[in-house]
């Protein structure tokens, strides 16, 4: 069966036979060239998010309902690729249209050659694509453009070209759809990492690189800031700070306390307490004057 590739311009849109697409972004990597990353996101009726879970990227390249996901980053001959696939017939009545964007790492999509957006059937291998899109950018400043959307049409599915550019990047353009979005995140500042050769170094503590599919989602906003010099090692200890000890003044050793009691015994110079007091040596020398004084009549005989 041949089918016909659709050759789209901007706003234009064409319906689709197929419950299941793939959109690839397809563009020229060289010197200087920002790497390009695919997203999507998942729209009620009124044009928001249902939650941030509806929102599927490269730290988060899984929708929960299993349905939308972002496939691994190619080289083909044509340059590379980023991929979202999405199963378009079991996805939720909820969900009115699939968003499809490119965000730029590094610099704008003035940097950025043949960026094209190509629209497969998912059900079939090997086939033409459905629709092709060339997606350029209008002021240069871009750095997030949305290339296509997946949209509800009665009992099917449309396909329109977009081509509406974002110079506030991923943040900007996801902060638009109603997803909760940190400020501080490195895409709102425009940071980024060189190209290679198909998978790039992911963004945040907790990002996966670029083209693998972990188990469990990664928030956007799930960056943590590292203090200035954290990781370098603890810092070394401070050198003990020698203490001076003033010397101290020495006391002569004491026998005791003074004691308490009869009778007490004299130590050194130090006075005794109590009664009687032993008597100095002195006090024992005979008195060669001494004379007994004559006894009373209580002490002669009869």
């Amino acid at each position: 069966m041949t089918v016909m590739t659709h050759a789209m311009l901007k706003g234009s849109n064409v319906p689709l036979d197929t419950a299941a697409v793939r959109a690839v972004l397809r563009w020229t990597p060289g010197p200087g060239v920002p790497d390009v990353d695919a997203s999507a996101l998942l729209l009620g009726a009124d044009g928001r998010v249902r939650s941030d879970e509806d929102f599927v990227f490269y730290n988060q390249p899984r929708h929960p309902s299993g349905l939308v996901r972002r496939l691994p980053k190619k080289r083909v001959a044509e340059g590379l690729t980023d991929t979202v696939e999405a199963e378009l017939g079991g996805l939720d009545p909820s969900v009115d249209q699939v968003v499809i964007a490119a965000s730029s790492d590094g610099d704008t999509f003035r940097r950025v050659s043949d960026l094209r957006i190509l629209l497969y059937d998912a059900t079939a291998a090997d086939r033409e694509p459905l629709a092709l899109f060339d997606v350029k950018a209008e002021t240069g400043e871009e750095t997030a453009i949305i290339c296509g959307e997946l949209y509800r049409r009665g009992d099917g599915w449309k396909f329109r070209a977009v081509g509406q550019g974002y110079p506030t990047g991923l943040v900007g353009l996801a902060t638009d759809f109603g997803i909760s979005v940190d400020e501080g995140t490195e895409e709102a500042s425009g940071a980024g990492t060189a190209p290679d050769s198909g998978s790039a170094p992911a963004r945040g503590q907790d990002a996966p690189a670029r083209g693998q599919d972990p188990a469990t989602p990664v928030d956007l906003d799930a960056t943590v800031v590292q203090a200035p010099g954290a990781g370098a090692g603890p810092a070394p200890a401070a050198p003990p700070v020698p203490v001076s000890v003033p010397p101290q003044p020495t006391t002569p050793p004491v026998s005791g306390p003074p004691g308490y009691g009869y009778p007490q015994p004299v130590s050194g110079d130090r006075p005794g307490y109590g009664y009687p007091q032993p008597a100095a040596a002195a006090a024992h020398a005979p008195d060669p004057n001494f004379r007994l004084p004559p006894m009373g009549p209580q002490f002669l005989r009869p």
